[in-house]
This record gives structure tokens, C-alpha cells and sequence, in this order.
């Protein structure tokens, strides 16, 4: 009998995709879609991920290449793990990635528990990524295409679990997976690319958590870099450290918010000169069993970042990271991904970011 895997199914390319070319290879396939997210009639479709019509796509996919597929609601945990906490961290002045948090604690969570239940031994998914063996243990590598790679999401995982996962397009180019999806005549080979969050589709985030802060917003003084009001908000949870438009006042020269101070609901502006971080603090460290502290990295902060040059090391309650050049755009709340090459070593969410050299700021 040939190995059964567990594919996840979102409906779109990449996943039906990873599904026929295990196919292909002689794997025993079954499709699982988990439903997690509705939304409203009029809202915008061209980004949506695991809502009703996805599953249809999916089962509609299954049904043309002729295996099983299962639909799961997982609507309650999603809002629980990853809306929740998306709406508390901007409503707290961070810049949350909740990709990570779902991939982490609802989609790879629950298709391990569904692939026990079904009997298969192999989870895949449509992420562009790499297992990579290496002397005995297993690695987890970026994608050969480095416009799709998404290693960045999947840092928390371990050796064990990677030991059960098959990323069929993380040796792909996109072009040639549409390409593959369009000769194939799958159902959605023409779907576009998601550009926004699944559960934010319209990409106004700001929006988003007004309609679910329950009175809590934060509203507060704009100051300009010498400390004067300049303006009001409406509540912090509508910036994010390095933004530079929409900031609802103007100084006459350019200013970004280089500071939110949620204790007294400030947003604080300056010039780009002020976004020059040192380093970071990060907590909720996940850090590969082969990965000692300290060591040289690239560490990058933000999905579509660049890697930057630093030195990681061990602190009391996570680790403290100091750049070799001043970096820009560190924000608290996204997450700090270490990269040795294109191997992933680990990473943690960004705590605070830090002006002063973190060695002479934790002295």
C-alpha cells in the first residue's frame, strides 16, 4: 500500500497544485479543508482563504483528480488564536503577524491531530518552503523561489514535526506551478494571488479593529519630534512604526511614526533617521534543538524583509539581537525569523525595538 498523505486544500493553485503532483508520485492522497473564516456578502474575493466558496473549490479539485476530501470547521479556534490576538495587539500599539500564529496554532496543528484520525502518515501543503536532511537531521531550508518563499511563517517548527511534512512546491517557480495547474484544467487555474490578510480582505486593518475593539480604542496626542501636540488620533491601533502616510497632520517636511507609546496613547513622529534600530529584544523564542546561543545569522524582521547581518544572543526572557548596521522598520509584534544561508535556525516575536546597541542597553 502506498503511503497516505494529508493534503491541505484551500481551493486555490498552489495547494491543488502539491496535490497532483504527490499524485503523480504514487502517494495515497486525501484533501482536508479547514473552514475557517465567513465573510460578509459584499466583501471583496479576491483574497479569501478557507471560507465556504474555498471548500467548494477544493472538494471540486479532489473530485477532478480523484481523491478523497474532507471539510473541517475550525471557525471558533481560528477567531480564538489569530483574530483575538490581532485585534488586542494593534489596540496595544503592535504590528501583529498572524500568519505565523495560524500556521503555528490552527492550520499545522489541526492537520496533524486530522492526519492521526485518517490514518496518514505525511502532512503536505502548498507553502513554498524546503525540508532539507543534513547529517542525520532534517532541516527546514527557504524555497528555490525567493519572490514566493514563506520559511519566514513556518520558523516554530521542529525536527519532529518536519519529519512528517512534504512541501511539494518548495522546489518550484510560481510561473510553473500555474502553468502545471492550467494544463492540468484544474478548477481555479486561473485564481489570483492573495494580497491581503484572508480575514482582512479589503486591507484596511484599522477598520477592521474598530468594528471589534468593544470601546477599547485608544485615542491620543500625534507629537512632533520636539514633543509638541500636533494632532489627535483616533486610536493607535490605526499605525505602525516606520508609516509614513495617512498620519493625519502635516509637519512640512517628511515624518514617520517612529514611536507608539500605549501607556499614554501616543504617537510619536520624527524623521527617517529615527527608524535606525540597533537591535530588538524578542521573547517566545523557538530555536532549532542544533542552534546554540550565541551566534551569527541574517535575521530578518518582517515577512518581505531583507536579511540583515547580526549577532543573537541569550537573555533572560528570550533573546536580544544586535544588527551590524542600523536597521529600519523593527516593529513590535512582527517576528525576527534567523536564517544561517537559506537554512532556518529559529526566531521570536519582537518585544521592543532598540535604539542603543543592546549589549550597552542590557547592562
Amino acid at each position: 500500500m502506498p503511503d497516505r498523505v494529508l493534503v491541505a486544500m484551500s481551493g486555490g493553485v498552489d495547494s491543488s497544485v502539491a496535490a497532483a503532483r504527490l499524485l503523480e508520485q504514487g502517494f495515497d492522497v486525501v484533501g482536508v479543508t479547514l473552514h475557517l473564516w465567513d465573510y460578509p456578502e459584499d466583501g471583496d474575493a479576491k483574497s479569501r482563504c478557507c471560507a465556504p466558496e474555498d471548500v467548494h473549490d477544493a472538494r471540486r479539485v479532489a473530485d477532478v483528480l480523484g481523491f478523497p476530501h474532507y471539510a473541517f470547521d475550525r471557525r471558533e479556534l481560528f477567531a480564538r488564536e489569530v483574530v483575538d490576538p490581532f485585534v488586542e495587539s494593534y489596540l496595544e500599539g503592535s504590528t501583529p503577524s498572524p500568519c505565523v500564529r495560524c500556521n503555528r496554532g490552527v492550520k499545522l496543528r489541526e492537520l496533524f491531530h486530522l492526519a492521526d484520525r485518517l490514518g496518514a502518515a505525511k502532512i503536505a501543503t502548498g507553502h513554498y518552503a524546503r525540508v532539507v536532511p543534513n547529517q542525520g537531521r532534517l532541516e527546514l531550508w527557504r524555497a528555490r523561489d525567493p519572490r514566493k518563499d514563506q520559511s519566514y511563517f513556518l520558523h516554530t517548527l521542529d525536527e519532529e514535526k518536519l519529519a512528517r511534512l512534504h512541501f511539494p512546491l518548495g522546489d518550484a517557480e510560481k510561473s510553473d506551478v500555474r502553468a502545471q495547474a492550467q494544463a492540468l484544467n484544474l478548477p481555479g487555474a486561473h485564481k489570483g494571488e492573495s494580497q491581503e490578510l484572508c480575514f482582512v480582505p479589503s486591507g484596511r486593518y484599522d477598520a477592521f479593529v474598530s468594528a471589534r475593539a468593544d470601546g477599547r480604542l485608544r485615542p491620543g496626542p500625534i507629537v512632533n519630534p520636539a514633543g509638541e501636540v500636533v494632532g489627535q488620533h483616533a486610536g493607535i491601533h490605526g499605525f505602525t512604526v516606520g508609516q509614513r502616510k495617512n498620519l493625519g497632520v502635516a509637519l512640512g517636511q517628511k515624518a514617520y511614526v517612529v514611536a507608539i507609546e500605549p501607556d499614554t496613547a501616543t504617537v510619536r513622529l520624527g524623521a527617517a533617521e529615527e527608524l535606525a534600530f540597533h537591535g530588538a529584544r524578542v521573547g517566545e523564542l523557538s530555536l532549532f534543538k542544533s542552534v546554540p546561543l550565541p551566534l551569527r545569522c541574517e535575521v530578518q524582521v518582517r515577512y518581505r524583509g531583507q536579511p540583515l547581518p547580526a549577532e543573537v544572543r541569550a537573555s533572560e526572557d528570550g533573546a536580544l539581537i544586535r544588527f551590524d548596521a542600523p536597521a529600519g522598520a523593527v516593529s513590535r509584534g512582527q517576528y525576527a525569523v534567523f536564517y544561517a544561508g537559506e537554512r532556518v535556525l529559529g526566531g521570536g516575536v519582537i518585544r521592543e525595538a532598540l535604539v542603543a546597541p543592546p549589549w550597552e542597553a542590557a547592562a
